[in-house]
Parts: structure tokens; sequence; C-alpha cells
């Protein structure tokens, strides 16, 4: 139904139609009480009947009437006249930025001038616990006198409102059942159009498909149909040839804003408005930089994998090596934030814009080189760049022989500390040019080692012992081989290679000896921290050791990882999702980091939230198997059992320890017979090498069979077995806990008095 010209809405006049959308009708009204203007929009006569379209109108007036800010449309009034529901608002004058482009692109700096506006809005918003939704051109409305509204907040959801002092946080609490679909083609983020939870980010992503529309006239992800403009969004990066003439620094943040991981993006509106405003500061449109003399210092760092220039796969423990050393070098500068392997990997083999590195990874400067190896000659060029302008702060060609490998990764590191004025002790100095060995023979040994040691394979970790141990025969005193080994054993243990009899006391053996020979290594501290945790159960001295390896590297990620599972496995929930969270930060792509992130929250019983950040996880690597373990018990947890045996079925041959949680899943399922399979298959398997006998508890335990489950119990304690340690929280193990027996097994192991 049209409102005709005198119509009255309780004291509001109606003056003429303004326009009408598939949600509302827009009207011109008179404020009779006021005598002002004002708009009012109404439900059209389609919907004016539907109880789920008056919900979510009135929802929306709810929504905006808890926001005030400048760049939010203001609402006056909500109410009802006979059949018509109706909301008041605040009466715009100009164009929606959708028309606005009807004309062509903006200018870069008018598209960056309404953009911050915009995020400002959001940010107001997302503080209050507000998540949009629907952002596009059309959602946008540029005024006569220059202002920028943000409208419609129809899709809007509300989360746990984020304090002023935590607005970089985004909210994780969900409201909208998994599985729908709410939003705009094209301007929908990747969760989004799965239908998953989503919250503050996914309006960063929208944010970056405006930017990338007002600044270049055209769509990020338009395609023919909408099928296809939403399989770009799930799969395909923006063009970037309608972007290329953007200032870099602008791009880099649009580039941002639509990364697929929500993670990898801007964490907050707070944060795009004040990058954009860093932009603005400047006529060229990067970020500002203090140059030569006066340049500040930088305390975050990413080392690129070295390029392998040689042509030769066998040289390739070279490359890896160098940039490896390097990291682990400068990792013990406290002054200085270095990103771990791992989450740098990704780069290997690709040339990337350092800038664009130093946007993702949050770091001020980006080391890259190359390597060529040619029988005993080396040429090692590097590059250290200034992340913030592109700048080269520093860069070398050094023409080595192979045997001066060590004198070389020591003047590249040592020339990164200068280069990047760290303030930096004597002590610290001198640190930097110890050598771990004088045998050339023996340190590339020791990078063959580690090679074989981050693929953590079984055979792997064999082909690493032995490196390692033909790198103490060259030097009987190489601390860092030492420590090389202990990390191998412990793996061993923890992955089920060995057992925990054969593997922790020969890592607490070899990570003994390496801080006998050098008490700085914190590989060495960490290593035997692990042992004394997983197999002495020694809480107090394993902590001691995490402490001691996070301080003598500080941007060591592998000990706050190890420490964030003890601090857990104690119920120091709230400690260890901080120390976690620093692991994180120094390796934002470390899938075990993540499965150890989300198994705290399992321990803590925060189950929906483990598997929110497990199915993130997956997104990264679907094949990474002890995410998709960790996922089978959190849904197991929550009572998702149909869920919980699929995922377990996914991973039933991967290793006897995930067997085993496919036979749970088969227990909790109903399927005994299922279940019964993997317990004699497990036996089976236990005649020829280790089994945990924690997980055939498991088993035994979800089938209600006790007796069974408590014989396995204590053939776990005779093998120390390390699930033992988190028996006490691990719930797992819930269907023993009203046994006295529990208790008992509770104070074999240490964790009762």
């Amino acid at each position: 139904m049209t409102l005709s010209a005198g119509t009255r809405l309780g004291p509001y006049e109606v003056l003429a139609k303004l326009g009408a959308g598939g949600m509302g009708e827009v009207y011109r009204a008179r404020d009779t009480r006021l005598d002002r203007e004002v708009a009012i929009k109404v439900l059209p006569e389609r919907l004016a009947q539907d109880a789920g379209a008056l919900a979510r109108f009135e929802r929306e007036a709810k929504v905006v009437a808890s926001l005030s800010h400048p760049n939010i449309l203001a609402i006056h009034d909500f109410g009802r006249e006979g059949p018509v529901a109706y909301a008041v608002t605040e009466l715009l004058e100009g164009e929606t930025v959708a028309d606005r482009l009807l004309q062509g692109p903006l200018p870069w700096r008018r598209a960056a001038e309404i953009s911050i506006a915009v995020a400002e809005g959001l940010s107001a918003a997302h503080v209050k616990g507000i998540i949009h939704r629907d952002l596009k051109p059309q959602n946008l409305f540029l005024t006569t006198d220059d202002r920028v509204k943000i409208l419609d907040f129809g899709l809007a959801r509300r989360d746990q409102p984020i304090s002023a002092d935590d607005a970089t946080a985004a909210p994780t609490q969900t409201g909208t059942m998994p599985g729908t679909v709410l939003g705009t083609v094209g301007y929908m983020s990747p969760e989004q159009v799965r239908g998953e939870p989503t919250d503050a980010r996914t309006d960063l992503f929208a944010f970056g498909c405006l930017l990338y529309e007002m600044a270049s006239g055209q769509r990020a992800f338009h395609r023919r149909t909408a099928a296809d403009t939403m399989a770009a969004v799930l799969n395909e990066g923006p063009a970037e040839a309608p972007v290329q003439n953007l200032p870099l620094g602008l791009r880099h943040l649009i580039l941002r804003s639509l990364e697929k991981n929500p993670q990898t993006r801007f964490q907050s509106a707070h944060d795009l408005a004040f990058a954009l405003k860093e932009l603005l500061r400047t006529p060229s449109g990067e970020m500002p930089l203090s140059s030569g003399s006066h340049r500040r210092p930088l305390e975050s760092l990413a080392v690129l994998p070295f390029a392998n220039a040689s042509g030769d796969a066998d040289a390739e423990y070279l490359s890896d090596g160098i940039a490896d050393t390097i990291i682990q070098t400068l990792s013990r500068l406290p002054n200085l934030r270095v990103m771990a392997r791992s989450t740098l990997s990704r780069y290997r083999g690709v040339d990337v814009d350092p800038r664009l590195v130093g946007t993702e990874l949050r770091v001020g400067a980006v080391l890259t080189g190359r390597v060529l190896h040619r029988g005993e000659s080396l040429v090692v060029k590097a590059e250290l760049v200034d992340a913030r302008d592109g700048s080269q702060i520093w860069g070398e060609t050094y023409n080595r022989r192979l045997e001066d490998l060590l004198a070389l990764e020591a003047d590249i590191s040592r020339e990164i500390s200068e280069k990047l004025r760290l303030k930096i002790t004597g002590e610290e100095v001198d640190r930097l040019a110890r050598r771990s060995t004088e045998s050339p023979a023996a340190h590339r040994l020791y990078l063959r080692g580690r090679f074989f040691l981050e693929k953590r394979s079984a055979e792997s970790l064999r082909k690493a012992i032995e490196h390692f141990q033909q790198a103490i025969e060259e030097d009987p005193e190489y601390a860092l081989a030492y420590a090389g080994i202990a990390e191998c054993y412990d793996f061993q243990g923890f992955y089920g290679y060995r057992s925990p009899n054969e593997s922790f006391p020969k890592a607490k053996a070899a990570a003994n000896r390496a801080l006998e020979l050098d008490a700085t290594i914190p590989e060495a501290y960490a290593a035997r921290g692990v042992a004394r945790f997983y197999y002495d159960w020694d809480v107090p001295g394993a902590e001691a050791d995490y402490l001691k390896a996070i301080a003598a590297g500080p941007s060591y990620a592998n000990a706050r990882q190890y420490h964030a599972v003890l601090l857990a496995a104690v119920s120091r929930f709230d400690e260890s999702f901080a120390e976690v969270g620093r692991a994180e930060e120094l390796d934002p792509l470390s899938l075990p980091i993540k499965t150890t992130a989300s198994w705290t929250r399992l321990l803590s019983r925060r189950f929906d939230e483990a598997v929110e950040r497990l199915e993130a996880a997956i997104e990264m690597d679907p094949s990474f198997v002890p995410v998709r373990n960790v996922l089978t018990w959190a849904y197991l947890s929550k009572g998702d059992h149909a869920r919980a045996l699929e995922e377990g079925r996914t991973i039933s041959g991967r290793g006897t320890n995930f067997l085993a949680t496919f036979g749970v899943a088969c227990a909790a399922a109903g399927r005994r017979t299922d279940a019964d399979a993997v317990l004699r298959e497990l036996e089976e398997i236990s005649r020829q090498s280790y089994v945990s006998q924690v997980h055939v508890c498991f088993v035994h335990a979800w089938l209600g069979d006790a007796e069974r489950a408590f014989q396995a119990l204590d053939r776990a304690v005779r093998e120390r077995d390390w699930n033992l340690i988190m028996l006490d929280v691990d719930p797992r193990a819930d269907p023993l806990r009203a046994d006295s027996r529990f208790e008992d097994v509770l104070r074999r192991v240490g964790l009762r008095a």
C-alpha cells in the first residue's frame, strides 16, 4: 500500500514518497509536534501481516535506537497506526554511495575519507556488540552537507558488548542458526556464504568490498551469476588490475580486509580507521616514515624462507637452515619480536612484496634472501626491507666458502640487529657473536637434522636423530645438536612413535647435556620441560623450565604453547588462554598452536568456542589430522555424536590414537560392534608397537565397561602414559569420574595429595 500525502501516522503527516526497497517504503513526513521534517519507513503491504517481518522491523529499530553516532542513521520513534508499523528517523538529503558510483569511481582520497567515517560508525556499533552483516553501497548515504551515514540494520545481530578497553577484540558469541546464509551476494564474507558463525570481522570483509568498489568503480567479486559470485568469494582473490594505480598502502589495506580467513584480516574497525588516517597524512598515500638517522627502531621482524637458487633439492636444507638459524638467534633478543618459522613457510617459493608481508603479519621489517650453493662455494644475497614503505634498510651479497657458513650466519644476524637500531646489552651482543660450534661439518649436519625435525613424521624424526648424532660425533660439545635430539625424542613420545618409557627419559638426558654445555638455549629448556611434564608428572619443575625457555627466547612460540597446555591441565585457564594467545601472535599460521588453542578450550569445557576455532583451522589445512581429532572430541563433548562419528571416520586410519578416537565415537553413537572391532585392532597393533592405554581406556569407558577401562588405566600408569597428566580436567574421562577408583588414579599420577 502506498501512503498518500496527508496520511497521518500518529503525530506524523506524510508529505511524499521518497523510495522503496524489499523490506520497506520510505516517506518524507512532518513531525507535527516539533514542526520538523523526518523520514518514515513502513513495511510494504505484502509484509505487514508477516509476524517474522514485523519482528525483524522492530528489532532493527531497537538496534539503531541503542546506537548514538554521527555516522549512523538516527532513529526518533517507532510505532503502529492500525495495520501500519513504522519507524521514524532523521531525514537525509543527498544520495547513496550506490547512486554516486553510477558516475564512476571516487578519487582515492575521497573514498578513504568516506571509509574512515564508515569504520568509525562500525566501531561504535561493534563496541555495543552489534554487527551489521549487510554493508553495501545502497546502505551508505552521502549527505549534501558532507556527512556519511550507515543505513539499514535489518540484518544486524547483537552479540555480547565489547568493553571500551577491549574494542579491538572481535565478539565470538553467535545468534544465528548455523547454516543460515544472510547478507547480499558480493559483499558477504566467506563465513557468511558458508552459513557459519560470524563476528565483527564479517563487517570488515564487506568494508573491504566497499572500499575496493569506491576506489575502482568495480565490484571486488562480481561474476555472471550469484552462485559464481559466492564461489569467487570463497575461492578467489579480488582482481588487482582495477586497483593497481592506487597507492600501495591503500591496496594493501583493501587486500588485508578481503582475506578469506577472519584471523588474518584487520581485527577491528577501530584499527581500520586508524590505518586509513595514517594513509591520508602523506601526499603519496603511503604510511608515514621517519628516515635516515632519525629512523625509529623496528621491533618486529619476519625472516622469509630463503630461496634455493641452486636448482638442487639436496641443497634445500641450506637455504632453510640459514633462515632458521637467523630466526633462532634473533628470537633470543628481548626487544625484538621475531615471527616463527611455520607461519613464514607460506611464503616459500612466492615472490611477495615485503610491504604486504608487513601488513599481513604486523611486522616492521622483512628479511629476504637467496642461496646459491656450488660445490664448496656459497653465495648468499640478503636484503632487509622496511615493511612500512618498502625501502631497503640493508642489503649484502656474500661470497663465501661453505666452511664459512657459521661466520656468515653470525654476520647477517649482527647486521640485522644493528640496522634495526635495537637497544641491546653487551651480553646480548656477545650472544649474537657466539658460535654454537667451530666445526663447519657439524653445523651442516645440524642443519640437516633441523630440516628433518620440522617434518615430525616417524621416519623424519629418526633421520633427524641420526644427523644430530653425527653432528655430535664431529663436535662432542655441540649443545644445539643435543637440544635437537631432545626435541626429537619428545615428539616421538608425544605422537606415540615410541613408548613414554623409551622416549622421554632420553629427551630429558639430551636436554640436560645441552644445558650443561650452554645454559642459554631455549629449545633445551622447553624440551626438558616437556619430559618433566608428560613423563615425570612434575608440574612445578616443568613450568620452571618453560619459563626459563621463554626468558631465554622471548619469541620462541613453542615454549609458550607448551606452557599453555600445562596451565590448562591445572585449571589455570585464563593464564592458559593468554599464553597460547601470545604463541599465536608469534606464529599465527601454526596449526599445532591452533590445535593447542582449541584443546585448552576443550579442557576448560568451552566446547562451542573450541569447535569454532577448530573449524577455522580446518579451512587452513583440511588434511591436518590433530585438528580433526580434537574436533571429534569437541563434538563428543557437546553430545553431537553423529558429527563426531563422521569426523572420527576421516582420521581412523592415521594412527592408533586417532583410531581410538573413532572407537569412542562409535561407542557414543551406539555402534558397539564397530567399537569392539576398534579395540581388537588396537590389541593386535599393541603386540608389535606402542599403543596408548589411556586411549584404550577411553573406548572402554564410553562403552560403559568401567572394569576394563580401569585395567587399561592401571597399565597406563605403569607405562607413564603422558595423557594421564591432564586427566583431572580432561572431558574424555568423564564417564569414569563418579567411580572411586578414579581418585586413586589421580593420586598415583600426583594430581591429588
